[in-house]
């Protein structure tokens, strides 16, 4: 059985100044779509050369607004896609949107283009904390953007932020419960994270914002795994959520560690091996178009050491666990080069982790701990291999 491959669309602009992406210069209405479309097209072509007798199992539109994207381009580059891979016959296409009511106002369009699901970036269910993310939106807008998505695509997603400053566990229990009451079949919730070099970090060398504490993170952790189980969406990786069958697909490829292929400025890729990087200014992606048909800046072999201990990292982040002698044998090695026995033991032990026939697997009672017990079972002769 010929293993999935997922399809990364980037798309670099913005209708107008955003503080949220790398090209926040670029305008919409003064981009040449025709040089765009074409540009595009010839960044898939090469990739589908590469990768023959492969169809399409999921297919995610990201970047800057892709839904300002014109409809027509979409449609044109789902038409590309297919004719160049074949779609598997349940593809997941998802357009990944901001809740803005000018991009839901695309909505009808984008479903008809055939885009069949939608991740919405709420971020918050209250208009401080959106001001304090630096969001544009308010929640009344978020509302109306994600009613608008319920009624035009299939399968409809939103992210939230959570372990902000001051936050208490009722104040997270009530704002996670209304955004369950939304009926979505999936969640993306995700812990605050103080970046170096970010707009948060200063505040808090400034000493103008604190932080939770981890203890204080963890009991947040812990409620939201036990809500959205309750739910019926229960965590299927570290920070998404699912009623089962409604899983990211794409989001699934790149963590079970099969192959996916970037078009577009900015563009990361996985496949056959090799890592690549498309050329993120678009004048610079254009100009590679141009001479070399492609838009890659880097592609670069991974070592196999490299490709078992990402599959391995990747792979215990979802609740569904790895099989350690298949991962073994797909990259050639034995399954104790992989994992450490000895803190494989351990944490099986102390109930850590725990191992179900051929599947090892992170528990609930682990799940806090992910990146501390991933940092020890990966043994040290393959980080330095």
């Amino acid at each position: 059985m010929t293993a999935p491959l997922a399809l990364y669309i980037h798309w670099p602009f913005c209708l107008a100044k955003c503080p949220y992406c790398d090209f926040n210069s670029h305008v919409r209405e003064r981009t040449d779509m025709a040089a765009w479309q074409s540009a595009l097209l010839a960044d898939m072509r090469h990739e589908a050369q590469l990768t023959p007798g492969r169809k399409l199992s999921s297919i995610f539109f990201g970047g800057g607004t892709p839904s300002l994207m014109p409809p027509a381009l979409v449609e044109a580059l789902l038409r590309e896609a297919e004719a160049l891979w074949g779609f598997a016959p349940d593809i997941e296409i998802t357009l990944e949107a901001n809740p803005s009511s000018v991009e839901a106002a695309n909505f009808a369009a984008l479903a008809a283009a055939g885009i069949n699901r939608v991740s919405l970036g709420l971020q918050a269910l209250d208009d401080n904390t959106l001001k304090f993310l630096g969001r544009r939106h308010d929640v009344n807008e978020s509302l109306a953007a994600l009613d608008l998505a319920q009624r035009h695509f299939g399968r409809v997603s939103f992210d939230l932020i959570y372990a902000r400053p001051d936050q208490s566990a009722a104040k997270w229990e009530a704002e996670l419960k209304r955004a369950l009451a939304f009926g979505t079949g999936h969640l993306s919730l995700y812990q605050l994270t103080i970046e170096p070099g970010t707009r948060f970090a200063t505040l808090v060398r400034e000493g103008k914002l604190t932080p939770l504490d981890d203890d204080q993170s963890a009991d947040l952790f812990t409620l939201t795994r036990e809500l959205t189980s309750d739910a019926g969406l229960p965590a299927y990786e570290t920070s998404n959520h699912a009623r089962p069958g409604e899983e990211s697909r794409h989001n699934l490829t790149y963590w079970r560690y099969h192959d996916y292929v970037g078009v577009g400025p900015g563009a990361h890729g996985r496949r056959l091996g090799t890592a690549t990087v498309r050329h993120k200014k678009p004048e610079n992606f254009l100009r590679a178009i141009s001479e070399q048909a492609h838009g890659i800046a880097e592609e670069r072999p991974l070592p196999r050491a490299d490709q078992a201990m990402e599959a391995v990292l990747m792979g215990l982040r979802l609740t569904e666990g790895i099989e350690p002698e298949a991962l073994a044998a797909r990259f050639g090695y034995t399954s104790d080069k992989l994992i450490s026995p000895a803190k494989r033991d351990l944490y099986l032990t102390l109930g850590h982790l725990a191992q179900d026939g051929p599947l090892l697997r992170v528990t609930e009672q682990g799940a806090p701990l992910l990146e501390a017990l991933l940092a020890e079972l990966v043994p040290d002769s393959l980080v330095s291999a």
